[in-house]
């Protein structure tokens, strides 16, 4: 990566003015709730599909879909033509096998998000690609010991995975508790981000887009713009959140009911935790107790702070066309209401303490590494400029952008390393390693005294963060990224293999 010229600053500013002016729904614009857009209508939620007898076959097309956004049409791309995709319900020990079909124009592939599966062979690989019209036969089989939680899935094909999941391509996956939680009922919810042209069709991106990260001019819930949801007092729900847009972070809020932190990521709080507001980044979940009180409530996602270009530019470059942070919108969006009216529900009892975290504080560590994640111009900047090709910046880890043939860490099987991801950047990187969910214990100066699991683990901007990595289960070659999905498909990717 190379110092900003004063050419390349000049051709900063004039894409950032030209989006500007032309009125173009980038992260600078997103507001959350786009004009020309209806909703409020009942939440609905996707089909599931459950296993039996410890199996859960199935089919997954990605293909093009039409459907009802906001009540417009809208041409999306979409798995078996739902927004969201089927939600898969499984338990510890079951295998899932998908035969996943490419309606695509694009090469395309299968990513089941957090669970500890193998990497190898037909599971969860990165590297298999699918090209159009072709298909692919997955099997990922879940250790009997696996976490219960919520957990996803979305296309990992690189070049191309930012793209894919903004235009609809994702779903849930439910890992059953070994211990149930007594609740009235529970809720899945898929927020996701989407924009569209007047004509209701995928709106183009552009390069600045793609440097910032992509949001989505309306915020969805399942789907739907604000959908509305009913319960009676007294009752109480466990929601189950994902954040399946590519860059937004979501700061969600719940004022006026009672908000329990069950779960973040994967697995069970011993207790679950009193919250006010819980953030996720792109790729994060939570599980939260909504124990309801009389009267009606919105589930709301407030502006976040999550960097700046600006500070790497000098703070002026942009010819006032770029706003000086990095915000997911300037006020809170709505995600979807609550109303709770009526008789009190039947007090569902306690909720029994989960299991204790395993804390590899305890446990020896065998080797320690630094991950640096950064941003820089690339050289020929102006050779791509308006091609949308990502061309402009160079996102690097340990100053190399992603190459698939290369091996960049590789840790012995079994055993337990600490890594300190360090981020040299002016903005926030959320960075998911795939199969080997992480410990944080140190976020930057401040220790993290209880375990904190988590496979996505924001790096603020000029910050570090540590984690342990026990490399438990399985040998093969996966990948670490971030999951902003436009910084990972332009290189900010490595590769990792246990054995």
């Amino acid at each position: 990566m190379r110092p900003l010229t004063r050419r390349q600053l000049l051709a900063l500013g004039a894409v950032g003015a030209s989006a500007t002016a032309a009125g173009v729904a980038g992260l600078w614009l997103a507001t959350g709730n786009g004009p020309g857009y209806t909703g409020g209508e009942d939440l609905t939620e996707p089909q599931v599909l459950a296993s039996r007898d410890r199996v859960l076959e199935l089919d997954l097309t990605a293909a093009p879909a039409r459907v009802r956004v906001g009540g417009r049409d809208a041409s999306v791309q979409a798995f078996n033509g739902s927004l969201p995709g089927p939600t898969l319900r499984v338990r510890a020990g079951d295998t899932i096998r998908v035969t996943l079909r490419n309606g695509l124009q694009a090469p395309t592939n299968l990513h089941v998000h957090g669970l500890h599966v193998s990497p190898q062979g037909n599971s969860d690989n990165p590297f298999v690609s699918i090209d159009p019209g072709g298909s692919f036969e997955y099997e990922f089989t879940l250790p009997e010991d696996h976490p219960p939680g919520t957990y996803w899935y979305h296309p990992h094909r690189h070049g191309h995975a930012a793209d894919q999941v903004a235009a609809g391509l994702y779903g849930a996956i439910v890992v059953e508790d070994h211990d149930p939680v007594p609740v009235t009922r529970e809720r899945v919810l898929v927020v996701s981000d989407l924009s569209l042209d007047a004509a209701g069709n995928l709106a183009e991106v552009d390069q600045m887009q793609q440097m910032m990260g992509r949001e989505g001019e309306i915020v969805l819930v399942n789907g739907q713009l604000r959908p509305q949801l009913r319960a009676a007092p007294g009752e109480r729900e466990r929601w189950r959140i994902i954040n399946a847009c590519p860059s937004r972070y979501l700061r969600l809020a719940l004022d006026g009911q009672r908000v329990r932190l069950l779960s973040r990521d994967l697995g069970r709080l011993p207790i679950p935790e009193d919250v006010t507001e819980v953030v996720l980044a792109p790729g994060n979940r939570v599980e939260l107790l909504v124990e309801t009180r009389d009267g009606s409530a919105a589930l709301t996602a407030a502006a976040l702070d999550r960097g700046s270009m600006n500070a790497m530019m000098g703070g002026a470059m942009m010819g006032g066309a770029m706003r000086g942070d990095n915000e997911s919108g300037g006020v809170p969006v709505e995600l979807l209401t609550l109303a709770v009216s009526g008789s009190a529900g039947t007090d569902p009892g306690p909720v029994p303490e989960g299991r204790p975290l395993r804390d590899l504080r305890n446990e020896p560590v065998i080797a320690a590494r630094t991950l640096n994640f950064a941003m820089g111009m690339n050289g020929n900047m102006g050779a791509g400029m308006g091609s949308g090709q990502g061309t402009m910046m160079a996102f690097t880890i340990n100053g190399r952008e992603f190459d698939p043939e290369r091996l960049d860490v590789t840790a012995a099987a079994g055993t337990v390393e600490e890594w300190t991801l360090t981020n040299s950047s002016p903005m926030d990187h959320p960075i998911h390693l795939h199969v080997w969910p992480m410990q944080i214990v140190q976020d930057g100066d401040r220790d993290v005294t209880r375990p904190k699991w988590q496979d996505v683990v924001n790096v603020p901007a000029r910050s570090q963060v540590k984690v342990r990595v026990a490399f438990d289960d399985f040998a093969g070659r996966t990948v670490i990224h971030c999951h902003i999905l436009d910084h990972e498909d332009q290189g900010m990717m490595a590769t990792v293999q246990a054995r």
